[in-house]
């Protein structure tokens, strides 16, 4: 019998090192931090021709569920799962697992981050295909690879194994291991290997083998969900979600799941499938200017801008006309209560002013 596929898209998170843009109940995946449209929106038009009209579902937190509503109006109302509290992707895709098997017993699951970037969209929808069909086995996962383009020591690493062959014209390796976020020499090894990808959280699998894997490796979570899945659509599901929750244990996907399945004897097959997609996970500002700057030392910015003896600069501040003198390698974001001025080498420490925020309670700015 051939299953339906169906997408999940993980909308949680709150992007703090994009403030102060990105806000409490408007996080990256909200904003339009490239082009027009939000990157939740972007992610649904970019995959809308490999899975079929309502099979789309969206897991999100409280504070975002409206406005996930807003841009998204044709999703049902049923798809969109709101989680009354984070924590953390094992349990937000559990979530959706058990949703998906009250509803269709067994399916396919492809299972995406809502704000990241991908350029190359075609291939990428060519690989997410044949990521599928290799999902369809029992006991199967499949993930996308995204070939390093440096020791990045913020992203998780995945070390392929043998070639399995191809599937729809498309390579797949077996995973060896799973690796998160190595030290700066270790990530060094690991792209002189040429052996490693860039894991981009992007996983494929029926949903009995990811609940049966949860039921392994991380069985509170799994028993406490399962018990939960009789009641959903009853007028008692959101209290009993709300209780629920408070028992799930607070990890990733991969350190809980993906990990054990890899080693060998776990009885699952783990695949990776090279995916040179033109990826990124924008994770600051600078990510952002390096996207969009045509040439180096060029200056970007979102409204009119003139510029003398400055370079290297990125401006977020759309309505009002930026001059720059003398400046090289800033980062300035505007917004109506706020102003961000920091060095384009240091966006990742953005998220340190909203910690800060946070102690000194300055709810207005979060």
């Amino acid at each position: 019998m051939k299953l339906a596929a169906h997408a999940v898209i993980l909308a949680g998170g709150r992007g703090t090192r994009f403030w102060p843009r990105s806000r409490t109940r408007a996080p990256k995946q909200l904003l339009n931090i490239l082009g027009r449209e939000s990157m939740l929106v972007q992610t649904v038009r970019r995959i809308a021709p490999v899975f079929a009209p309502g099979r789309l579902w969206v897991v999100t937190q409280a504070e975002h569920a409206a406005a996930v509503r807003r841009q998204l109006p044709h999703l049902p109302k049923s798809h969109l799962l709101v989680e009354p509290e984070g924590r953390n992707t094992a349990a937000a895709i559990a979530l959706a697992a058990v949703h998906l098997r009250r509803k269709e017993g067994d399916a396919l699951m492809g299972v995406l981050p809502a704000d990241h970037v991908i350029r190359k969209a075609a291939l990428y929808r060519r690989i997410v295909r044949a990521a599928l069909r290799l999902a369809a086995e029992r006991g199967a996962m499949a993930v996308l690879g995204i070939p390093p383009r440096g020791p990045d020591t913020g992203l998780g690493y995945i070390e392929r194994g043998s070639g399995v062959g191809r599937t729809a014209g498309v390579a797949a390796f077996a995973v060896r291991r799973f690796t998160e976020k190595p030290l700066l020499a270790v990530a060094r090894r690991y792209i002189a290997s040429t052996r490693y990808f860039w894991n981009a959280g992007m996983f494929f699998w029926r949903v009995s083998t990811y609940l049966e894997a949860l039921e392994r490796f991380l069985p509170a979570t799994a028993g406490a969900l399962g018990a939960l899945e009789p009641w959903i659509g009853s007028s008692s599901y959101p209290s009993r979600l709300r209780r629920t929750y408070r028992q799930l244990e607070n990890i990733s996907v991969d350190y809980s799941v993906l990990e054990p399945a890899s080693r060998a004897g776990s009885g699952l097959h783990v695949y990776v499938l090279p995916a040179p997609i033109g990826w990124s996970d924008i994770g600051s500002w600078a990510a952002v200017y390096e996207l969009l700057a045509k040439e180096a030392g060029a200056t970007v910015s979102a409204g009119p801008f003139l510029s003398l003896d400055a370079a290297g600069n990125y401006f977020w501040a759309p309505d009002k006309f930026v001059a720059a003198v003398g400046v090289h390698g800033l980062v300035i974001v505007e917004t109506p209560d706020a102003l961000l001025v920091c060095s384009r080498g240091r966006t990742q420490e953005v998220g340190a002013i909203v910690k800060q925020l946070e102690k000194q309670k300055r709810r207005k700015l979060l």
